[in-house]
């Protein structure tokens, strides 16, 4: 009999264009993660992020919540789920509050915090996250923490991610549909950024680019701090579908070649060899040059890297990305990309895999489960945070009755 999730156990639930990933941790003592469960999909009723056929998803879901129910040996209820797609917006916004006893307490934070993402939104959009970026007290610029620093003015500048009402709830109900609550929806491209990066690469400046098989999820950080996201609606189902029109085979089997012969840089390729091709109507497989195939390949690369350089110079941050680029999900483990994508960008350019996990990791050690772990990393943070502010609030209580006694006796 499966065990309920207890508190110290967080999922991650990443519903992708091409599958459902859930992922089960565990929060250790020293605040890692360790993965004790996961389970996999196909998913149907998915495109680009979005939701086409509510009954399809929830069939997707629940068979890997209960595959990864069957390894972790316990009952599931809730989880971080990621939310993607060109829906997914983002805005830097600024406020300014008065400090109100000469240093700067966790209210004047919260507050000022408050006032920066108070932004008119249109009716059919909602705030994702508010993402500090620093703080500025005074005159003094750039303070990261300001807690307990004196001063008269402290301004907040923020990163605000917003996505559409409706989109939100299609994906919510589906996962509510069986019987699960949403502990905190997620953008994909911060997720994955939480499982890929290290701190050096955020203080140095770099981008996180997660190719998927619908979306291709972006997300700029400098100065520790994310400065731009986005999502655009073009990744590696493109490819796939040029291999089938133009080799003329179903499109299971074009992604199946996709990923066992595909190169994204025909230099790297033989020319003598060969691959079979299955066809389509009964027809014999026939036998074609694995160099053609890198030739179909290497231009759709070539514009997909293309749309993401556009996205990261309209973000006027290109020339902060000192780190370079990190390519992660399923489509950037393809032979050639990193290459391809260093000479397009003109940086260093490196595959991001999962990092700092324990347990598992042979079963998550792939770069296409960089968003699900992202989600366990998200999830232990947000219940670090939860935590601390119940502690904080149980202080605050007893220094109240502690007072109260002392004005009565």
């Amino acid at each position: 009999m499966s065990k309920a999730l207890d508190k110290n156990l967080i999922v991650g639930l990443d519903i992708g264009t091409s599958k459902v990933v859930a992922v089960v941790g565990e929060v250790l003592p020293d605040n890692t993660v360790s993965i004790i469960g996961v389970g996999t999909n196909p998913s149907e009723g998915m495109d680009k992020g979005g939701v086409n056929d509510i009954e399809l998803v929830i069939k997707s879901i629940k068979r890997a919540i209960h595959e990864a129910e069957m390894m972790s040996d316990c009952q599931i209820s809730s989880v971080y789920l990621a939310i993607s797609g060109r829906h997914i917006q983002c805005q830097n916004e600024h406020g300014m509050v008065p400090i109100h006893e000469a240093e700067v307490s966790q209210d004047d934070v919260d507050s000022v915090i408050h006032t920066a993402k108070s932004v008119p939104l249109p009716a059919d959009r909602m705030i994702l996250h508010v993402l500090p970026q620093e703080y500025d007290v005074d005159v003094q610029e750039g303070i990261k923490s300001p807690i307990g620093m004196s001063g008269v003015r402290l301004k907040a500048k923020v990163h605000l991610v917003t996505c559409a009402n409706d989109m939100a709830k299609n994906i919510v109900k589906c996962v509510e549909r069986c019987d699960l609550k949403v502990d905190a929806l997620v953008s994909s491209s911060l997720a994955s950024s939480y499982s890929v990066l290290t701190d050096d690469e955020k203080e140095l400046g770099v981008s996180v680019v997660d190719i998927g098989a619908g979306t291709m999820d972006l997300v700029v950080y400098a100065n520790g701090a994310i400065r731009h996201s986005a999502v655009i609606a073009i990744a590696g189902n493109q490819v796939t579908k040029d291999i089938a029109q133009i080799f003329r085979t179903p499109l299971s089997h074009a992604e199946q070649i996709k990923k066992q012969y595909a190169c994204a840089q025909r230099h790297l390729v033989s020319l003598e060899d060969s691959i079979e091709v299955p066809s389509v109507g009964g027809r014999p497989a026939r036998s074609m040059s694995r160099h053609t195939l890198a030739e179909v390949v290497e231009p759709r690369y070539q514009e997909l890297y293309d749309l993401v350089l556009s996205e990261i110079r309209k973000s006027e941050w290109e020339e902060q990305v000192a780190a370079g680029i990190v390519l992660t999900g399923g489509t950037a483990k393809m032979e050639g990309a990193i290459g391809l994508a260093e000479e397009i960008f003109q940086m260093p350019v490196r595959l991001g895999e999962p990092v700092g996990i324990k347990g598992l990791t042979e079963y998550v050690n792939d770069s296409s489960y960089s968003t699900a772990i992202g989600l366990l990393q998200y999830g232990k943070e947000d219940l670090l945070n939860k935590d601390a502010e119940k502690q904080m609030s149980e202080s605050t209580w007893f220094q109240r009755i502690k007072s109260w006694f002392k004005g009565e006796f």
